[in-house]
């Protein structure tokens, strides 16, 4: 998909001007200005628009086999950046518990050195 992209030179329309496909790795989800989710509603709005093709006897769908791979393209580069997302937050989520865990184990491991005994307090000092 990516190398007929390349091979037709494909550009993306934007309100700040034409963009290459690589160039959409570098815009938001959402958000003003260019973003991908607008990028993504106006190709396809532009499908639905030269989709299908009437007749009274039977309905063949014509499509604009450029504008249906800007479309893949987009949607590719929008499901990828969500998935990517998605593994960010979890990896935050994960490190948030990791510390918490690491937090709970320094307390008990205070609590488990005040417990100890005069005696043994100054055995660990003079171990130092």
């Amino acid at each position: 998909m990516f190398e007929q992209a390349s091979r037709k030179k494909l550009r993306f329309e934007t309100p700040l001007g034409h963009l290459a496909t690589e160039d959409l790795w570098d815009l938001p989800l959402t958000g003003r200005g260019p973003n991908l989710d607008k990028i993504a509603l106006d190709l396809a709005r532009r499908l639905r628009e030269e989709g299908v093709e009437e007749s009274f006897v039977t309905k063949t769908k014509k499509t604009n086999e450029t504008l249906q791979l800007a479309f893949d393209v987009v949607k590719h580069v929008i499901d990828v950046r969500l998935a990517e997302n998605e593994q960010a937050r979890a990896k935050a989520d994960a490190a948030a518990k990791k510390e918490r865990i690491l937090e709970i184990i320094a307390r008990k491991q205070d609590a488990a050195l005040e417990g100890s005994s005069m005696e043994e307090l100054q055995k660990m000092v003079e171990a130092l």
